[in-house]
């Protein structure tokens, strides 16, 4: 019985990233060869300043490609206007949103701008798909609430909805787990797996947490010094992928549990 080929949504074609100053560029990472399917949730991981940022950035045209090829739905980044980029790739950063004084229901139906008239006006079919994000991040008893008065894991479980209200292909978070404890560290990313698979959307993370991706992801993208990975957690294991993400003399991980740890002996 054959396999059923997973559907590809988002894949990278020897892309490189960076930056242009007036004399150069400076590559931060190339030869990037990625695949994000279907219904998926993808961790990307990495040492700080690795380019975890600069590369999700690129995959969101926020910031222009060195060289390569990025394409959404076998159609080339560059060729999506504006409008058809927002109804196919949604994104959620870290940064405070512009006005807190919106409730939960406003700022999740900002979502449904890239399909609403000129001047807004939301149909009946635009206040079910809001309706649905809400109940999906389980956040139906905050709507009401001004975004002022939520924690940072409430806040970041809307801004979750928001972008499930604009109901892409791709959604793509910059660290959905900075400033949150423990717990709401694994609660978000917990729910991020549930909902790509409840909607069949792919979701693209970065994140600092790799012991919860390594155990929640079905896909792992983990860049180091030298290249850009990816695969399933259980196979970036066995070919040790992680040994040699930070140096040894102080931090080693662990094949058996697929956790990091501190090594006892490390001194400064």
């Amino acid at each position: 019985m054959q396999t059923k080929k997973q559907h590809i949504v988002l894949k990278t074609k020897s892309l490189s990233i960076g930056y242009k100053t007036k004399k150069d560029y400076i590559v931060v990472a190339s030869h990037i060869n990625i695949e994000l399917q279907q219904g998926t949730l993808i961790g990307l991981v990495g040492a700080n300043g690795i380019g975890k940022s600069t590369l999700l950035r690129t995959l969101t045209t926020v910031q222009p490609k060195i060289a390569g090829d990025i394409y959404i739905q076998e159609k080339a980044l560059n060729n999506y206007t504006h409008l058809e980029l927002a109804k196919t790739l949604s994104l959620v950063l870290t940064e405070s949103i512009a006005s807190k004084n919106l409730t939960v229901y406003e700022l999740v139906a900002l979502g449904r701008q890239p399909y609403t008239n000129w001047v807004g006006n939301l149909s009946d079919h635009d206040h079910s798909i809001i309706e649905n994000a809400i109940l999906l991040t389980n956040i139906n008893t905050l709507k009401h609430k001004k975004c002022f008065e939520l924690s940072d894991g409430q806040m970041q479980k809307a801004m979750i909805a928001r972008a499930l209200a604009q109901d892409t292909d791709i959604i793509i978070l910059d660290e959905p787990t900075t400033h949150l404890d423990m717990y709401h560290k694994a609660y978000i990313l917990k729910l991020l797996r549930k909902l790509a698979k409840e909607t069949n959307k792919t979701i693209l993370f970065s994140s600092h947490e790799i012991d919860l991706a390594i155990q929640l992801c079905d896909a792992m993208i983990v860049m180091t010094k030298s290249e850009v990975v990816s695969g399933a957690p259980i196979d970036l294991i066995s070919q040790g992928t992680f040994n040699s993400l930070f140096p040894e003399d102080l931090i080693l991980f662990d094949e058996n549990t697929g956790s990091f740890r501190v090594k006892n002996s490390a001194s400064f």
